[in-house]
């Protein structure tokens, strides 16, 4: 690329850039207040309009309790240790459906309490001087507005507005069920006493008033509605309930429009939940009892029949008491009967453990014993630890993959641990059956001796046998089912309550008021950003000096102001403007250029522009107003033979011009028509012709100029656009220096891009820009010219040395609509 189009960036260029987007930033400062006031306005609207949101909590404490009275071995509520997940079932219970829908209908949520607002219908539960009390097992109207009106306390009309659009339902709490419901009157009211019983068809309940009520409620109205149960519950499944990492606490959190609503909620939920919990908790002592007062009857039953057998075999046989030696062997037997029950039953037990630990492959719910002791300490450490092992089982299973090691090595424990008990139930079994196999031998050398005894004496020893053993077993369950009740009525829950949900005038969580001004100022600063910065980026006009030589090599000459005057002879009809000064400015610049490079009297310059519209013709006739009231000699020529402008601002006629001259109808000085202004001659295009081109490239066109500079100082030349037709290229030959004429926030930064090609090529020389119909814009910078026209944008600055004009309203109108 050629070293004309290398521009580097220094550090104050950069600071000068950054500084114009803050004057551009700056200068719609209007847009920025505009916007952050209105982005507070929706803000204030939000924060009011949007119904607030409360949220409370509630921390309970989920801890295993039992009564230090009892140990595992005497205590009926007895079962098979190890560490067990219970804060994480519990959690999971508390934002269960099934838990959520038990409280719901304990605080009979799905009757909605509603007043009127300034919004919405806003919910007013535990705030209304009265409560609905529905009638169980009745249909009531299902999602409808009733309105309460009270006449005074003791009365108040009930009005309901049916809608034939609306399909109505009528549901029974109760069993959950619905039907439809036809409604007969639009509008039903009706008059009724407060607790008076309301029978209609699609409500049966009472208006009962609070006791705490004592304000006069004439002319107070509520609203009543009625929600499904599966409609309200799915509302409070929103629970929050999280375990607090290394500690036995839940902490349960609840939003809500409603705190009342929120601190019963909490607290009802872990009132219903601590009691299920009771009640899980004791499950297997009621079942117990249950077991063992079916087999307490059937022994006292049992107990009776022989007690009757003995007294009839005794009186039927005069027999009454055994003798001496009976009575040990009595003694022997009966002790060793007990015996052998409790070793058959332990027998029994550990079968039953045995065949479960076999045939199951997670043991959270091992089997307890229920009426019998475990003795040996290992046993219960074994299943206790089997226990653990599966729980952390199962919940690695819901965390990780199958070939997880920890996964791998839980399982490798629990088939170690499982071996093991297995291996001590064999060997406890073997020896409880040792012992007994002892017991009966023992007992066979009692009864061997109890054959000598006469047939009256064995058959009254072998009744009391069957007495005592009956009454042993009889004593032992009275225990057991004693041991039962007491463990039901000493167990508590493992859930207590560390702190209670509470309304103590907590604000609102939402809306955030702070957060969402903070957010709108700003949306409200940074929006117009964009905007701005988009604005800017997307725009491709010229508004600047630096612009052009941000984009172009080609120097500067000059700037010119925007145009007030009635038309193009700015600066004959105002001397005085800045427009005026910055045409003088001009014309110094170009003397200044012409005492450098150009040599001769006369000199020839060309006004020509991208387009049409950027004001080349507006300059032609400045330019040579300029010089010539500068007492410079000179002549303008309409050279744009398709759009001829110049005459009409002159007021000469356009029928005879340089047209007729280059066909050679007339002469050059019938072509060549004196101005008002001194000194200031013009030929003007003449009629359009149809080889416009063909005519400027003709020897004619060279004679003209070639005739011209020998009888004036100065040949301003008017030229069609350079970048819409090929003429004005072929007129540059004659230039001694080029004007290219920019127009503010019209032209282009694009439409430079040939005229630069044709500058870097060395096509072209001696040519210049000149930035025209410029104005001051602060956007901008401070747009004081930069050198480029002296005497024209200074602003307030200039005040005394230019003429200064006070334009009415409507003469700015009527220029404005000119210059359009």
């Amino acid at each position: 690329m050629d070293n004309k189009f290398k521009f580097i960036e220094n550090p104050s260029e950069q600071i000068s850039n950054i500084k114009d987007y803050l004057f551009r930033i700056l200068y719609n400062w209007k847009w920025f207040v505009l916007t952050i006031a209105l982005a507070l306005a929706i803000a204030y609207y939000f924060n009011i309009s949007t119904e607030k949101i409360y949220g409370l909590k509630t921390t309970i404490v989920v801890k295993e309790k039992s009564n230090p009275l009892f140990s595992s071995g005497t205590n009926i509520a007895f079962n098979w240790g190890g560490v067990s997940d219970k804060v994480e079932s519990i959690r999971k219970a508390l934002i269960s459906r099934s838990h959520n829908e038990k409280v719901v209908r304990r605080l009979q949520f799905y009757v909605d309490y509603l007043k009127e607002g300034r919004f919405r219908n806003e919910d007013v539960y535990g705030k209304t001087p009265f409560v609905l009390k529905l009638q169980p097992n009745q249909f009531q109207l299902l999602n409808t507005l009733i309105k309460i009106q009270f006449i005074d306390n003791e009365k108040f009309t009930l009005t309901v507005d049916f809608n034939e659009e609306n399909n109505y339902r009528l549901i029974n709490y109760t069993n959950e069920t619905t039907k439809p419901y036809t409604f007969e009157n639009a509008k039903f009211s009706k008059t009724y006493l407060v607790n008076e019983y309301i029978n209609l068809p699609f409500l049966k309940a009472q208006i009962e008033p609070k006791a705490s009520s004592v304000s006069s409620l004439a002319g107070q109205f509520y609203y009543i509605k009625l929600n499904s149960i599966n409609q309200v519950t799915s509302l409070y499944q929103g629970v929050s309930a999280k375990g607090l990492a290394g500690t036995s606490l839940i902490e349960l959190t609840l939003t809500g429009t409603n705190k009342n609503r929120i601190v019963d909620f909490l607290n009802k939920t872990v009132e219903v939940l601590a009691e299920d919990e009771l009640e899980q908790k004791t499950n297997y002592a009621r079942s117990t009892k249950e077991f063992i007062d079916a087999q307490f009857k059937n022994t006292s039953d049992s107990l009776k029949l022989i007690e009757d057998k003995i007294g009839k075999f005794k009186q039927d046989n005069l027999i009454y008491q055994l003798s001496a030696e009976g009575s040990e062997i009595f003694s022997q037997t009966t002790s060793l009967d007990k015996i052998q029950k409790s070793l058959i039953d332990r027998i029994e037990y550990f079968n039953i453990l045995e065949n479960y630990i076999k045939t199951h492959t997670s043991y959270t719910n091992i089997p307890a014993p229920a009426i019998i002791n475990i003795e040996d300490g290992s046993i219960s450490e074994m299943v206790g630890k089997l226990t653990e092992l599966s729980i952390r089982k199962d919940k690695l299973k819901g965390e990780v993959t199958e070939n997880h090691p920890s996964l791998i090595q839980v399982k490798k424990d629990v088939e170690t641990t499982r071996t093991v008990l297995l291996e001590n139930l064999t060997s406890l079994k073997e020896i409880t059956r040792v012992t007994l196999e002892n017991s009966k031998r023992r007992l066979s050398s009692y009864n061997y001796e109890l054959n000598k005894l006469p047939n009256k004496e064995q058959k009254l020893l072998n009744y009391q046998r069957k007495y005592s053993l009956t009454e042993s077993n009889y004593v032992f369950l009275m225990q057991k089912r004693y041991e039962a009740e007491i463990a039901i009525a000493a167990s508590v829950s493992d859930i207590s309550v560390l702190d209670t949900a509470k309304d103590t005038g907590q604000g609102a969580i939402l809306p955030r008021v702070s957060f969402n001004y903070m957010i709108a100022l700003l949306l409200g600063t940074i929006l117009p950003l964009f905007v701005i910065i988009a604005k800017e980026i997307l725009d491709t006009r010229i508004h600047t000096t630096d612009d052009i030589e941000r984009i172009s090599p080609i120097p500067i000459l000059g700037v010119v102001g925007r145009n007030t005057a009635i038309n193009n002879l700015a600066v004959f009809l105002k001397p005085k403007s800045t427009v005026a000064e910055s045409f003088r400015a001009l014309r110094s610049n170009i003397q200044f250029l012409f005492t450098r490079y150009v040599k001769g009297k006369s000199k020839t310059i060309i006004t020509t522009s991208s387009v049409s519209g950027e004001g080349k013709t507006f300059l032609s006739i400045n330019l040579a107003t300029v010089f010539a009231m500068g007492g410079k000699k000179t002549i303008l020529v309409g050279l744009d033979l398709r759009k001829p402008r110049i005459f009409d601002d002159f007021e000469l006629s356009n029928e005879v011009g340089v047209v007729n001259y280059l066909i050679g109808e007339v002469s050059e000085d019938e072509i060549i028509k004196k101005t008002k202004i001194p000194n200031l001659d013009v030929i003007t295009s003449g009629p359009v012709p149809p080889n416009p081109s063909e005519l400027l490239i003709s020897e004619a066109t060279e004679d003209l100029i070639n005739s011209l500079k020998d009888k004036y100082d100065y040949i301003i030349l008017d030229t069609p656009p350079i970048g819409l037709v090929s003429d004005a290229v072929e007129l540059l030959k004659y230039a001694d220096s080029t004007i290219y004429v920019i127009r503010q926030l019209y032209s282009q930064k694009g439409m430079l891009k040939m005229i630069n090609e044709k500058y870097s090529k060395e096509e072209i020389s001696n040519i210049s820009f000149v930035l025209n119909d410029f104005k001051i814009n602060y956007k901008y910078g401070y747009g004081y010219g930069y050198g480029y026209g002296y005497g024209y944008g200074y602003g307030k600055y200039a005040k005394g040395y230019h003429q200064i004009e006070n334009k009415s309203f409507f003469k700015k109108i009527f220029n404005w609509k000119k210059n359009k």
